[in-house]
């Protein structure tokens, strides 16, 4: 397999409440080949009901994986989505390589416990090598405040846990809301992020949950990384037209 894989891992505790709706562009964004995870941060005391009904249908319609979790058990279950991520993505793109060989009807699931064996030690295979790329983007609205250094533990651990991968990886990281704007880059694209001790420290949680727009921000900062135009409003034709 040739390429790279894509995700945008979302990490926030709260229903978004301001710009485009996130499920319509996490669609979008798998439109683009991105898969879009979320992991909906709870708190011991209280659950957001519709908040975390958010965090599923909006990876639901991103072809990701979602996951509802108490922040102290972070950052085992950030590696667990990812990786999960990334053999749903592979699982996929063998089933679309066994359609073209085998038929349109043919999948992993219809093969002989055998062959099916074999598929998935390739896909695991392919887990291990190809490419990943990986774009973290983090609610820093007033009710994650006591959330961050629990959610920077986990993306550290993150990050080696897939850098002991053979294949290639790596982060950028973004914010929302950003200081005078609906999402603010952090940290631009790096295979680690230890750096990350200095950056969590200068966010100041607090203001909206623009969702939508940071889910948007992030399928322009991939599409400017293939040399593609900028992803713009134009874009809002496809999402309502």
């Amino acid at each position: 397999m040739k390429g790279k894989l894509k995700q945008i891992l979302l990490m926030t505790d709260g229903y978004s409440n301001y710009g485009e709706d996130p499920i319509a562009i996490a669609r979008l964004a798998q439109e683009y080949g991105i898969s879009v995870n979320v992991i909906g941060i709870i708190d011991d005391n209280r659950e957001n009901e519709s908040g975390l009904h958010e965090v599923e249908a909006i990876a639901l319609a991103g072809g990701g994986v979602s996951q509802t979790v108490f922040a102290q058990d972070l950052t085992k279950t950030v590696q667990m989505v990812t990786r999960k991520a990334m053999t749903q993505t592979l699982h996929g793109v063998v089933n679309q390589e066994l359609k073209q060989i085998l038929g349109k009807h043919e999948e992993i699931e219809s093969l002989s416990p055998e062959k099916r064996g074999e598929m998935m030690e390739v896909v695991d295979d392919l887990g291990e090598s190809v490419l990943l790329e990986v774009l973290v983007l983090v609610d820093t609205s007033a009710s994650m405040e006591t959330k961050l250094p629990m959610v920077q533990e986990a993306l550290i651990d993150l990050s080696i846990s897939l850098n002991a991968r053979s294949g290639e990886t790596r982060f950028a990281l973004y914010s929302f809301p950003g200081k005078r704007k609906p999402v603010e880059r952090l940290l631009d694209w790096t295979p680690q992020l230890d750096s990350l001790n200095k950056m969590f420290h200068k966010l100041s949680p607090g203001g909206m949950t623009p969702t939508g727009p940071a889910l948007k921000e992030a399928i322009a900062v991939f599409e400017e990384r293939k040399g593609k135009r900028r992803f713009d409003g134009d874009e809002n034709e496809r999402l309502y037209g």
